[in-house]
């Protein structure tokens, strides 16, 4: 069975925001900070693909709003 890219890939973020926050907890020390920058950029992926989804339903709804006046 063939798995869909996008699928794996939006597993991603979210293990990697879990994988921080269980470092942060568990580790003791100054190793503690070398889970931070998974968790930040686990955040970033997630941010960056809401702003992109809504500027996307943006843009489609101009369009529509764009064929409806010229009826």
């Amino acid at each position: 069975m063939k798995l869909n890219k996008a699928i794996i890939l939006s597993y991603v973020a979210p293990l990697m925001i879990l994988l921080s926050t269980a470092g942060l907890i568990l580790r003791q020390g100054n190793k503690k900070i070398f889970y931070l920058p998974i968790g930040l950029m686990g955040i970033c992926i997630i941010l960056e693909k809401e702003i992109a989804r809504k500027l996307k339903r943006q843009n489609i709804l101009k369009k529509i709003k764009s064929y409806q006046k010229v009826k």
